[in-house]
C-alpha cells in the first residue's frame, strides 16, 4: 500500500475517533492484500466498446423505452469535475436521457481561503482547479458558459441558474423540476456513470421482478414494469478519475441492511410519480437527504430492483464524504433520524442509534407484552456440554420461557443426569418424559426420542411438546454470551414482516463460526450454501462491516434460531427428509417463501463448541445420505441454487465466505 499524505491525514482521523486498539484492527484490514485485486478485476469486467456498440443498437429499438432524467445540483463545481461528469452521462450506451442541471452557486465572493464556500466541495474544487481565490460571481459565470457549451451540442442537457443556494436538498428539488422523464436518476457534480448505467438500468425495468427464488416473474414485456426503484453497485475513483477501488457490491433489496447503513445510495433511478409522490428530498435531512429520501421511497414502491454491476463512481477527495465520513457528523445525525422516523411511519417501533462506524447505525427493536418463549435443544450424552447451555439460557433477562430437551439414544448415566435436573418422569402420549424447573422457575422438559438420529425430525418431535408461541432451536453446544440475547431476538421477531431471526456464532477461539448463510455458494457442501465470515476474529466486522450489522439472509443457521411457532406449523416444520445437513437452510427458504425475512442479528452471540454429538460424515452410508439430500435441496430449490442468492452478489467469491471478488479470469 502506497503511504501518501492524504493516507496519513485519513489515518490520523481514524485514531482520533476510535482509539488506539480500534485503528490497529483497521489498519491490519486495510493492509492484508485482496484475494483478487480489484483494478485489474474492474478492468476486465467494464463494458467494452463493441458491448457498448451492441447495446446502443439494441436500446434504440426498444419501443416505449422510458425518458431518464438525470438530475445533479451544482455548487462550486470543479470545472474539470463538471466536463467529465456531463460526458460520463453524454457517453452512454442508451441514448433516451436528459440531463438536468440545477446551480446553486453562491453570489457572495469567496476568500483566499475558500471557507465562504459552504462545504467541502468547494475547498476541494480550487485546490484542484489551481486556483487560491474565485469570486463566486466569476465561477458562476464559469459554469455557466462550461454547461451552455455542452447544453448549445445537444439538446438532452437542461440547465438553470437558481437566484440562491437551497442546500443540496433544495437545489436537487430544483433539478427534479426540471424532469421530464418517466424516471429520475440521482447524480453527484463531481462523480462519474459508467457508459452502461442507464441501458443496465433500464433493461431491468423492462425485465421486470423476480421472485424471492431468482426465478425471474413472467407477463412483464416490452414497455412495462413494476419496479418503482433501481439501484446498482457502485466504486470509489481518485481525484484523476482513473485509479478504481472500494468496490461496493451489493444484495438485492435487504430492508435490515437498509436501516443499518444507506447501502443503496449510488445509482439510484425512481419513478417520477412515486418521487412526486413522496414529495421529493427533505431540506431538513440535509447530509442524509438522499438516505431520507430512499426509505421513504422504498415503503411505497411496488417493487426494488438491483443491477449487479459496477455502474458508478464516487470522486474520492480529502473532504468528500467518501474519503472523510467524520467531515460531516451532521449528516451522520440525519440518518439517524431519517431511519427513526421510516420506523414510524412504518408502525415499527423501534430505537436508532450510530455505531462507532460513521455511517452505520443499529436498532433496537423492543418486544411487547411477555409471550412464553419455548427453547427446543436435541441432544445426545454430552451432559457437560448441556449442562452450560442451560445454565447460559438460565441468565437471560428475559425470563419468560421454557426449555425442552430432546433425548436421542444417549448412554444409561447421561439418564441419571436428566432425572436430576427434571426429576417428574412420566408418560405423555405414549413418549418418556422427564419434567422439571429450572433456578428461574421455569419449565424443563425432557422429551425421549427413541428413533436414530434426525435432526429433522428431533426438532419437529420438540417443537410438538413446545406451548410457547415463538420457538429458539438449539443445539446443547451451544453458550449464550449476554443476558439479553432472548429479549432482543423477541423484539425482532415480533416485527409481522419477520419468520425467523438468527445468532452471531463463535468457535472458542473467538473467530466467528457463523454470521449468515448464502445459498449456491461453498466448497464441501456442493454449493448448496456456506456460513459467511467463517474464521473471522471476533473484534472485526468483516466486508463494509457486514458481519457485524442487522441485515436479512436466506438463511441462517438452526444451531441458534427463533421462529414464530405460527410460522414453524405454517411451513410444516423441518423435513425429514433432510436428516442431517442442508435442513435449516431449506426451513429458511420455505420461510421466505411464504413471504416473511430471515433477519441475522449479530448482537445476540454465541459460542459454538461445533457439533460434538455428531460423528463425522465417513462411511459409505452417511456419503450416500448426504448425495441424497444435496439431490433434494437442487431439485426443490433449483431457482436460487441456479440464479444465485438475491441478498448475495453475483461478482463475490463462490467458494470463499469473506465478501471477496469472484476469481472468474
Amino acid at each position: 500500500m502506497k503511504i501518501t499524505v492524504q493516507k496519513v491525514v485519513k489515518g490520523l482521523r481514524y485514531l482520533r475517533h476510535y482509539g488506539f486498539k480500534e485503528f490497529i484492527i483497521r489498519l491490519q484490514e486495510k493492509m492484508e492484500a485482496e484475494n483478487v485485486p480489484y483494478e485489474p478485476w474492474y478492468e476486465r469486467h467494464k463494458a467494452k466498446d463493441d458491448t457498448l456498440a451492441r447495446q446502443r443498437k439494441t436500446s434504440a429499438a426498444w419501443k416505449d423505452a422510458p425518458l431518464i432524467s438525470i438530475v445533479v445540483p451544482l455548487y462550486c463545481t470543479n470545472e474539470r469535475f463538471l466536463r467529465e461528469m456531463i460526458e460520463s452521462v453524454q457517453a452512454q450506451s442508451y441514448e433516451k436521457w436528459e440531463l438536468c442541471l440545477a446551480d446553486g452557486s453562491p453570489s457572495e465572493p469567496v476568500g483566499s481561503d475558500g471557507r465562504k464556500f459552504a462545504g467541502a466541495q468547494t475547498s476541494s474544487a480550487l485546490a484542484a482547479a489551481g486556483r487560491e481565490s474565485l469570486g463566486s460571481d466569476v465561477l458562476k459565470t464559469v459554469l455557466t458558459s462550461i454547461v451552455r457549451e455542452y447544453a448549445d451540442a445537444d439538446s438532452r442537457i437542461v440547465y438553470k441558474v437558481l437566484s440562491e443556494n437551497l442546500g443540496i436538498a433544495g437545489n436537487t428539488n430544483a433539478a427534479i423540476a426540471l424532469a421530464g422523464g418517466e424516471w429520475i436518476a440521482f447524480l453527484d457534480h463531481d462523480d462519474l456513470l459508467a457508459p452502461d448505467a442507464l441501458f443496465e438500468a433500464v433493461s431491468l425495468i423492462r425485465r421486470g421482478p423476480k421472485d424471492i427464488t431468482g426465478v425471474e416473474a413472467t407477463g412483464y414485456g416490452d414497455g412495462v414494469s413494476q419496479y418503482d426503484v433501481i439501484y446498482t453497485d457502485e466504486d470509489k475513483i481518485d481525484m484523476e478519475g482513473k485509479a478504481h477501488f472500494q468496490p461496493h457490491l451489493k444484495p438485492d433489496f435487504n430492508i435490515d441492511l437498509l436501516r443499518s447503513n444507506n447501502y443503496i445510495t449510488h445509482f439510484t433511478l425512481v419513478r417520477k410519480t412515486l418521487a412526486d409522490k413522496v414529495g421529493g428530498i427533505r431540506t431538513d435531512f440535509d447530509g442524509a437527504q438522499d438516505y431520507d429520501f430512499i426509505l421513504r421511497c422504498v415503503e411505497q414502491a411496488a417493487a426494488v430492483g438491483h443491477v449487479p454491476r459496477i455502474l458508478y463512481h464516487w470522486r474520492s477527495h480529502t473532504e468528500s464524504t467518501s474519503e472523510n465520513p467524520f467531515s460531516k457528523q451532521y449528516a451522520v445525525d440525519a440518518g439517524r433520524r431519517a431511519i427513526a422516523e421510516h420506523l414510524k411511519r412504518v408502525g415499527t417501533a423501534g430505537e436508532v442509534t450510530a455505531t462507532k462506524d460513521m455511517g452505520f447505525y443499529a436498532v433496537d427493536y423492543p418486544y411487547s407484552g411477555t409471550p412464553l418463549v419455548s427453547i427446543v435443544i436435541p441432544s445426545k450424552d454430552e451432559t457437560e456440554s448441556l449442562k452450560k447451555c442451560i445454565a447460559s439460557i438460565e441468565k437471560s433477562a428475559y425470563t419468560n420461557y421454557e426449555v425442552i430437551v430432546v433425548e436421542n439414544n444417549s448412554a444409561p448415566e447421561t439418564f441419571d443426569f436428566y432425572r436430576r435436573i427434571a426429576p417428574g418422569e412420566q408418560e405423555e402420549n405414549g413418549t418418556l418424559c422427564y419434567n422439571g424447573v429450572l433456578r428461574g422457575g421455569q419449565r424443563i422438559c425432557v422429551a425421549v426420542w427413541k428413533e436414530g438420529f434426525n435432526y429433522s425430525a428431533l426438532n419437529n418431535f420438540g417443537v410438538s411438546f413446545a406451548r410457547g408461541e415463538y420457538i429458539v432451536l438449539m443445539n446443547n453446544d451451544i453458550e449464550m454470551i449476554s443476558a439479553d440475547w432472548l429479549s432482543d431476538m423477541l423484539g425482532v421477531c415480533q416485527r409481522k414482516e419477520v419468520g425467523v431471526v438468527g445468532a452471531k456464532l463463535y468457535y472458542p477461539d473467538n473467530t466467528v463460526q457463523h454470521a449468515g448463510i448464502v445459498v449456491g455458494i461453498g466448497g464441501n457442501a456442493r454449493g448448496i450454501g456456506q456460513n459467511m465470515f467463517t474464521g473471522l476474529a471476533r473484534e472485526r466486522s468483516g466486508y463494509l462491516h457486514k458481519a457485524s450489522l442487522t441485515m436479512d439472509y436466506s438463511a441462517v443457521t438452526a444451531a441458534c434460531l427463533m421462529v414464530k411457532k405460527s410460522v414453524y406449523e405454517q411451513v410444516g416444520g423441518f423435513e425429514e427428509k433432510l436428516a442431517v445437513a442442508f435442513n435449516d437452510v431449506d426451513f429458511c427458504l420455505k420461510v421466505r417463501a411464504a413471504g416473511l425475512l430471515v433477519v441475522y442479528r449479530p448482537n445476540v452471540e454465541a459460542y459454538h463448541y461445533e457439533s460434538k454429538s455428531r460423528g463425522s460424515e465417513d462411511s459409505p452410508e452417511k456419503v450416500a445420505r448426504f448425495q441424497r439430500e444435496i439431490e433434494y435441496m437442487r431439485n426443490h430449490w433449483i431457482g436460487i441454487l441456479k440464479n444465485g442468492d438475491p441478498y448475495y452478489n453475483p461478482n463475490l467469491s463462490s467458494v470463499y465466505p469473506n465478501y471477496s471478488l469472484r476469481d472468474n479470469s
